[in-house]
């Protein structure tokens, strides 16, 4: 029997029970659709944190140094990193929560007192008027700088630079606003208030540096700055002389992250993939059924010279229409749903070697699970198929 001939067979016999090769398909449907819908979030949700880091840049580098006991980090040891081989720019960070106010409009936010590299540290951008100076830290100047999200609440539309604002009972100069830059990392900078660090010590009512962002000369020293920074808060800090994990890279937490979505993202493949084999077995049923149901066909077709081969052959083509069929779907249905998600604010990657591998396993789903239905039918005798009833 000619394979054209064959495949025609084929969908004339599952058009004549089209519910049940329906009902037989929506499980391949699901199979498909779900590895191609839960692979295309973990690589959305993987392009998302690497997109977030990367902004920061991957030779930035991020130092815990809070307060160890009774001995403090102040501003004189963040000039001692400065000093370290490999380091292009230091940023300090003294953080408060304060209440900031303009007329009767009252916020409660955090403010960050830093220094002029604390923008290109962060790779932050000023939309409207300028950032922090070197002489506003030396003259310990009463500037503000406000996230676009804070000057939003406080100022509404009117423009805010060279306005007054009051954080904690003082009265501060706003003289810039930062462009929006989103949540980044677990901190909404478009929420916060900057000032001069030298300035912070008085707000925060300590002159302790919680933390220090280092950016480094080059990608390529990054590891090195890393090492040095942490032996040297090692060998300040001396009490903490176990504690390993104060210094952080952000190329570290980007191969930490890749690595973990990377394995979710296998995993909710492989938990849908698990959908695909409950499908299959649909397939096998539906078969061994159309088998049952057609044994007189089959005894007929021997009878006038059919072979073992082609029987065969005919039952397994049958079973690979019915998965393709069911996979062609799959891929619309799951390429459709995606965008539907993606829409509603979640991040979905499609990838194309993942839709042609889910679409080649649901065919090879159907070539194993059709293989005994098909052996089954090929080894009918003639004469118990003839008198089967």
């Amino acid at each position: 029997m000619k394979f054209f001939q064959t495949v025609k067979l084929a969908i004339k016999n599952i058009k004549s029970n089209k519910l049940r090769s329906i009902l037989t398909m929506i499980g391949i449907i699901i199979g498909i659709s779900s590895v191609i819908i839960l692979v295309g979030m973990g690589s959305g949700s993987t392009e998302q944190i690497t997109s977030q880091v990367q902004s920061l840049g991957t030779n930035l580098i991020m130092a815990n140094t809070s307060a160890n006991g009774n001995k403090q980090f102040t501003l004189d040891n963040v000039k001692s990193i400065e000093k370290i081989q490999g380091v292009d720019k230091v940023a300090p960070v003294i953080s408060t929560n304060a209440s900031v106010k303009v007329n009767k409009q009252s916020e409660n936010t955090t403010v960050t007192g830093t220094t002029s590299n604390f923008l290109d540290v962060r790779n932050m951008n000023i939309s409207e008027g300028r950032f922090i100076a070197d002489l506003d830290v030396d003259y310990r100047n009463k500037v503000a700088i406000l996230g676009s999200d804070i000057a939003q609440q406080l100022y509404g539309f009117t423009d805010p630079v060279k306005k007054d604002i009051d954080i904690d009972g003082s009265t501060y100069k706003v003289v810039g606003v930062l462009k929006t830059q989103g949540n980044s990392m677990g901190n909404n900078t478009d929420d916060m208030v900057i000032v001069p660090a030298t300035t912070s010590i008085e707000l925060a009512g300590t002159r302790n540096v919680q933390s220090v962002y280092i950016k480094s000369s080059g990608d390529e020293n990054v590891d090195l700055v890393t090492n040095e920074v942490n032996q040297y808060l090692l060998n300040y800090f001396k009490s903490n002389t176990t504690s390993s994990d104060r210094v952080t890279s952000q190329k570290q937490l980007l191969d930490t992250m890749s690595s973990i979505t990377h394995t979710m993202t296998y995993l909710l493949g492989g938990i849908a993939a698990i959908s695909l084999i409950v499908g299959g077995i649909g397939v096998m049923n539906v078969m061994l059924v159309s088998v049952s149901e057609r044994t007189k066909e089959i005894g007929i077709r021997k009878a006038l010279g059919g072979s073992k081969k082609d029987i065969l052959i005919q039952f397994l083509i049958e079973s690979l229409v019915l998965s393709s069929l069911g996979g062609v779907a799959g891929v619309l249905f799951g390429l459709c749903i995606g965008k539907i998600i993606s829409i509603s604010g979640i991040s979905v990657v499609f990838s194309l070697p993942v839709i042609a591998v889910s679409f080649s396993f649901s065919l090879i789903v159907g070539i194993v699970f059709g293989i005994f239905p098909a052996y089954k039918a090929s080894n009918l005798k003639p004469i118990d198929a003839l008198r089967f009833e």
